[in-house]
């Protein structure tokens, strides 16, 4: 058998060579995780933005449809004070037509 003889030099070159190529291959494998890690956050990202512009998009509608709304609402809407109002003046009328007829139909009952 034949001995194998390594010079010093020679198995501190290849010891290093050999490190330089597995912190070269982590270093490859650590970069390709990165750029998908990369390109899922940026996917999410642009998920997120296309969600916050149909939100904003939803959030104007509202916006609109209440500014309609108080709008629309003195239009529609009667107060119950208002309505109370309205209605014993209305009271008051019918009260005074019937005091006028019940006053006509005595003197018509007197004569």
């Amino acid at each position: 058998m034949t001995a194998i003889q390594i010079d010093l030099w020679a198995f501190i070159t290849f010891g290093v060579s050999l490190l330089v190529s597995f912190i070269g291959a982590g270093l490859a494998v650590a970069r390709y995780f990165a750029a998908a890690f990369e390109r899922a956050v940026a996917a999410r990202l642009g998920l997120i933005e296309e969600s916050a512009k149909t939100e904003a998009e939803r959030l104007r509608q509202i916006e609109k449809a209440f500014y309609m709304l108080k709008a629309e609402i003195p239009r529609e809407y009667v107060r119950r004070e208002d309505y109370i109002r309205g209605q014993s003046v209305v009271e008051a009328k019918i009260d005074a037509l019937a005091l006028k007829i019940e006053n006509l139909m005595l003197k018509g009952a007197l004569k």
